[in-house]
């Protein structure tokens, strides 16, 4: 997902403005065996040019179609602590923090980002936050050595984190697939590991697979340039597959361009099971479990 400028107020926490907010695609036909949504942002709630529809309507429509919970992913200091209040109002909720690897340079100083990353070193100690993410690295929008020096290090800091508190690492991974991986196995990785909206070739499924390390499919998987995203999930073992939105982004054909909302996951759900060859309520079951062995459940420290 995109990143905001540091201290940025959440959306959740801004006017909504006044043009007419984009549609939502209909809801699908419900799965009979509810799955989970891994990685989504409902602080954009508010933000009307990407869809307006408040967390706790956009939960209840996810449930009647068979979504049983969500992870709510920060991106910023703000978004992040937004995130982990939210996973103690409602029981469907548990909370990823992290500072996005694009926010990182926007600290200018280490000084300024290890202050930062303090916070989410606290936040991360709450019972209902279960990973450190979206973190990662990002050369698609990052640039410059000092910038790029200040990612890195706040990548390695979030790995850290997630280690010292045994909960799950989500990668955020733009055009950085070798050097997320180096920095992983130099580190040595946390015991889940999560590739967020994964967007590598069958060369990085190969190297999550022999590192036990989890593949999350987004909307995006079902566009049709996008058959190495199709090929990583066909070889991926049924354990280490997971599915998300990323909502409001990446709304799976044929809602390509209209606002993502985890009431959507059994489009993709059903793409993937199609892809695979397999029965929808069998993938949706491992889908469940996988998510559950990543985040532990949903209703313990509630």
């Amino acid at each position: 997902m995109r990143s905001s400028k540091a201290g940025e107020v959440p959306k959740s926490s801004q006017p909504a403005k006044e043009k007419k907010a984009p549609s939502f695609p209909p809801a699908p036909e419900a799965l009979e065996v509810m799955v989970y949504d891994n990685h989504c942002h409902l602080e954009f709630e508010f933000d009307d040019s990407l869809g307006v529809m408040p967390w706790q309507e956009n939960l209840d429509l996810a449930e009647s179609v068979g979504i049983k919970g969500v992870v709510q992913v920060g991106v910023t200091l703000e978004s992040s602590k937004w995130c982990a209040e939210l996973a103690t109002k409602d029981q469907r909720v548990l909370a990823a923090v992290a500072l996005h690897p694009n926010e990182a340079p926007l600290y200018k100083t280490k000084a300024n980002l290890d202050a930062a990353i303090a916070e989410i070193e606290s936040l991360a100690k709450q019972p209902r936050v279960r990973a450190i993410g979206e973190t990662g690295l990002d050369f698609f929008r990052t640039e410059g050595e000092d910038d790029l020096e200040l990612q890195q290090h706040s990548f390695e800091e979030h790995i850290r984190i997630a280690k010292e508190n045994n909960i799950a690492l989500m990668i955020h991974d733009r055009d950085a697939h070798d050097q997320v991986v180096e920095t992983l196995l130099r580190m040595g990785a946390p015991e889940k590991v999560v590739f967020h909206c994964y967007s590598g070739e069958t060369d990085l499924a190969q190297i999550c697979i022999d590192n036990g390390w989890y593949m999350s499919f987004a909307g995006n998987i079902t566009i049709k340039r996008n058959q190495h995203l199709r090929d990583s999930l066909i070889m991926a073992p049924k354990e280490l597959i997971l599915v998300e939105t990323d909502a409001p982004f990446l709304a799976p054909e044929p809602f390509r361009g209209c606002p993502n909302a985890p009431y959507l996951v059994p489009i993709t759900v059903r793409f993937m099971a199609e892809q695979r060859g397999e029965d929808v309520n069998q993938l949706a079951a491992q889908l469940a479990l996988n998510t559950e062995t990543v985040y532990g459940s949903w209703t313990e420290g509630f």
